[in-house]
Formats: structure tokens, sequence, C-alpha cells
């Protein structure tokens, strides 16, 4: 195995990355060394890309290879390592928890307050290796697609954020067209949703949902989404709502327009001080949950619902080599893409 290896750097505490070589990793007692397949370009890797504030709080110690979605197969193992093999298939788990406090304790290691996170705490994916604990080492069947599996960590998040609730013969709002906006749309009518409605300000990722089978891809820039409710036979509003934009204008049209009794998930994050509309989710009885990454479930359930029939290609748009990585930046900075994958197998 090479000494060194090609990888995507956050070089500064400033704006941009680089291609460098950086030592290959050696994995220790108890964890595996990945060779990298497939990468997928997050908005998280957009905003430590742009260097914006949220990039400037949470990245601290620059330089570091950054990237969490990805996947690849095992090139070794360190002391201790048991259940796993060379060369098989794998993705794995981008939060990595202490496995001591009491949500680690009781399952809930989304939870975890100790959590470090792949790609922003420590060195990620975007990389031709990378080195993860055993227990964040995901099995992946041969018979999914890489390109697929490259994005089920943003997968993770919409299955997570859609099926935190009932959602057979369900109306369904999801607010904010963003790649995993999409991706929820997508497993809501897999799950058996009567109606599933998007807005969004961008037309682009408007019309990537239709081609995911949303019901009513809606532009609040230019339609009335009340009308768009009539049309689509919705007495008494939504049952569901699912928040992927973090827009304070988008939560508070949600909220006018869920039913009583209605339930929102909350995965998109907002500016600090969000208005918050008290009188809407007092006086309706409205159920809110915050989403943060996935359950360690929504793992199998991904592959399950992708072997099940949900067809994820529509959301993929633009494919590069890793060396090509600029191009897949500029893509996601646009706003006129769905996920971007990296190539690493050439």
């Amino acid at each position: 195995m090479k000494e060194w290896m090609d990888a995507i750097v956050k070089p500064v505490a400033g704006a941009g990355l680089e291609l460098r070589q950086v030592p290959v990793p050696v994995p220790g007692p108890g964890e595996v060394l990945i060779k990298v397949h497939k990468t997928a370009i997050c908005g998280t890797d957009v905003h430590i890309y742009n260097w914006d504030p949220w990039a400037a709080q949470h990245i601290t110690h620059p330089p570091m290879t950054i990237g969490h979605e990805y996947v690849g197969e095992i090139a070794a193992m360190g002391e201790g390592v048991t259940g796993l093999t060379i060369g098989q298939r794998v993705s794995g788990e981008g939060h990595i928890t202490c496995h001591r406090c009491r949500n680690c304790h009781t399952g809930n290691i989304q939870w975890c307050k100790n959590t470090t996170s792949v790609g922003v705490d420590r060195d990620g994916a975007f990389a031709e290796y990378l080195c993860i604990p055993q227990t964040n080492v995901i099995p992946i069947s041969e018979d999914l697609d890489e390109d697929v599996v490259a994005f089920f960590d943003a997968f993770g998040n919409a299955t997570h954020t859609a099926l935190m609730w009932t959602l057979v013969g369900e109306d369904v709002l999801i607010t904010g067209a963003g790649p995993i906006g999409i991706i929820a749309a997508g497993i809501c009518k897999y799950a058996g949703a009567r109606r599933v409605i998007i807005t969004d300000l961008n037309d682009y990722r408007l019309g990537l949902a239709k081609k995911m089978g949303v019901d009513y891809a809606v532009n609040t820039g230019r339609e009335d989404l009340r009308e768009i409710m009539k049309q689509a036979g919705l007495t008494e509003g939504f049952d569901v709502g699912l928040e992927m934009s973090g827009s304070a204008a988008a939560f508070r049209q949600m909220c006018s327009v869920m039913r009583n009794g209605g339930k929102i998930s909350l995965l998109g994050l907002g500016k600090p001080n969000v208005e918050v509309p008290m009188n809407d989710i007092i006086c309706k009885g409205l159920t809110l949950q915050g989403i943060y990454g996935r359950k360690m479930d929504n793992w199998h359930q991904m592959s399950y619902m992708v072997q099940g029939g949900l067809d994820l290609s529509p959301v993929i748009t633009h494919r590069f080599h890793y060396t090509d990585f600029e191009k897949g930046f500029a893509a996601m900075n646009s706003g006129n893409s769905g996920k971007v994958i990296l190539d690493w197998t050439k």
C-alpha cells in the first residue's frame, strides 16, 4: 500500500480547497481503513469551501481533509476488528460517538453529546483512503449502485426526517427542494403518502423534484400554495410537514397550512433568532421534532428501499473525476444541481 495519497484539503481558514498529497492513515486498534471509490458533495462541504460563518465556527484546525459522503472497500483493519473482510464494500456513519453518554447507552446515538464528525472535526472522505472506527463501518450490498450509495449519508438525513411520522395516506408538505428535500419527497411517495407537495424558489430543483415523483412542485415566489392545495384536494391542511430549507418564511408558511394536530420534522438549519409562529403551533396542537443526522437503523431502511424499487438516480445531476472537484463545487454553488458525484477509482 502506498504511503501517500491524494486528498481534497481545506488548507487554511479561508475560501477554497486544495488537492494535496497527504499521508495514508494507518488503522489503529478497532479501526478500519477504507479505499474510497465514490464520494458525493454535501451542502456542508459547500459551506466549508465557501468559508461562511458556519464553517468558520466549526472547522477549527485546518489543514484537514473534508468530505463525509462516500462508498468504498475495506483495505486494511486494525487489531481487534472482527466480522469484516478485506475487499468488502462499505460506507460509514459519519457521526463518531462516545458510547458512554446516556443517549449512547439507550440506543439514541444520533443525540450523543460528544459526537465528532468525519470531514468536519477529523479528516474526511475526500481522499483515496479514509480511516474510521469499526463501529461506524456500514456493510453495503454488492447489488447497489455505488453512485447512489455515495450519498447514503444525505439519504439517511432524508429518511430520518420523513419516516419520523406515519406517511400512508397522508398529505405531506416539504419546504426546500435541495437534494435532501428532493430525496425525502421520493421517500414519502414510496412510503405511501397521498399527496406530496414541495416548495422552493429554484425552478431547476423544483424540476428535479418532479422527476422524483412529487405531485406538485410550487415556486412560492410566483405561485399561491393555498390555491395548489385546493387543486390537490386538501381540505383541512397538511398532515405532515418536512422543513428542509432553514427559511423562517417557509417555516411560518408551513405552520399556517398544517391541519390541527399536524406533525412537523425540522431538518433545515436556520439563522439565529428565527421568529417562531407560536400561536399556530399552540392553537393547532402541532408536534415539532428536531432532526439531526441519522438513526443507525436508517442505514438498513435505505438499502431496503432502494432494493425495493425507490429510484434515486434523478437526484444525481453531475459526475466528475476527483481532480475536477472545482467543477463539482461550482455546480453546487450555482444552485442548478442535485447531487454531485466525485469518482476516485480512475
